[in-house]
């Protein structure tokens, strides 16, 4: 049982659920402060919960579609073909009971937020389809990359809601296009997750250009080259440094701190392109995996200095 459990976590690389849920933390944390010197919201430990739960399964749920969707092309690619669906090591119809266990997970994930919350509820399937759409769009646009930064993007702006029950809905109903004002700090966070989420999956994709040209998969560098890809790389996360340092603007609580760990994201990031050698694989890692993982915790925990210290 235990060698089964850890195949099916193999499958997801669950241990990359860390690049998203840091931000939805952050997210969870700036919504329950609100713009105070102190929490303006009563704990609810069913809403940390079901956030939880939500971002583990929605993630395990979205990626094990997408080996099942893309297990014809991983057989043929050199640098995936090991991977368990294409090596047999998980059959399709244990991939496909797996992804639907998932999804229902998620699915009674966003029952904690209720009676007071309905809206994880509502927009549940919606979700669950966008993220699934992601494992199609390399088969018709190389704007893949970001389709998977906006699946991330919407990590900070769920929990938001998850715990606020609103995300500037109110005032656009309301014709108020007041800014700057709290309530667009979860997307002004979205739109940094979003481009840092393009930027590196157009690295990692570099190992690929070879495979998407013959095959036609649609990827920045398989359109455009791995020069190109590395430049449009580099340009998104400089803006992800732009929006992040521009945080504070519409989310007074965050400060010098916050700042002081933007500085130190421009450090990770400027070192993440360093590194970058697309013809070692163990590199690419080392940028994509392991600096990821340190920008996304140092995020949570400078966000976290600024509201608690």
């Amino acid at each position: 049982m235990v060698g089964k459990i850890r195949k099916y976590l193999e499958l997801i690389r669950f241990s990359h659920t860390l690049f998203a849920m840091p931000f939805a933390l952050l997210a969870a944390a700036m919504a329950w402060f609100g713009d105070g010197i102190s929490p303006t919201l009563p704990f609810r430990v069913w809403d940390w919960v079901g956030i939880l739960v939500c971002m583990v399964f929605a993630r395990a749920a979205a990626m094990a579609f997408n080996r099942v969707v893309d297990r014809k092309i991983d057989a043929l690619n050199p640098r995936t073909k090991n991977r368990h669906l294409p090596a047999g090591k998980i059959t399709t119809a244990q991939a496909v009971g797996f992804t639907g266990v998932c999804a229902l997970g998620f699915l009674a994930g966003t029952c904690c937020f209720l009676p007071r919350n309905p809206i994880p509820v509502v927009f549940a399937v919606p979700v669950l389809l966008f993220l699934f759409g992601y494992s199609f769009a390399k088969r018709f646009t190389w704007l893949v990359h970001f389709w998977l930064g906006g699946a991330l993007m919407l990590a900070p702006i769920a929990a938001w809601v998850a715990i606020r029950g609103e995300v500037l809905l109110p005032y656009l109903l309301s014709g108020t296009f007041a800014f700057p004002t709290m309530e667009y700090s979860p997307l002004v966070l979205a739109l940094g997750v979003a481009f840092w989420t393009a930027g590196f999956d157009m690295i990692y994709a570099c190992m690929d250009v070879e495979f998407d040209q013959t095959h036609r998969v649609f990827s920045v560098p398989g359109c455009f080259g791995i020069r190109a890809a590395l430049r449009l790389a580099a340009v998104c996360h400089a803006v992800v440094v732009g929006i992040l340092a521009c945080l504070p603007w519409v989310y007074p609580p965050f400060g010098r701190l916050w700042w002081g760990g933007c500085g130190v994201i421009a450090i990770l990031l400027i070192y993440e392109h360093s590194v970058v050698d697309v013809r070692d694989p163990g590199k690419v890692n080392v940028a994509f995996f392991h600096v990821n993982a340190i920008i996304s915790g140092t995020l949570l925990a400078v966000g976290l200095g600024d509201l608690f210290f």
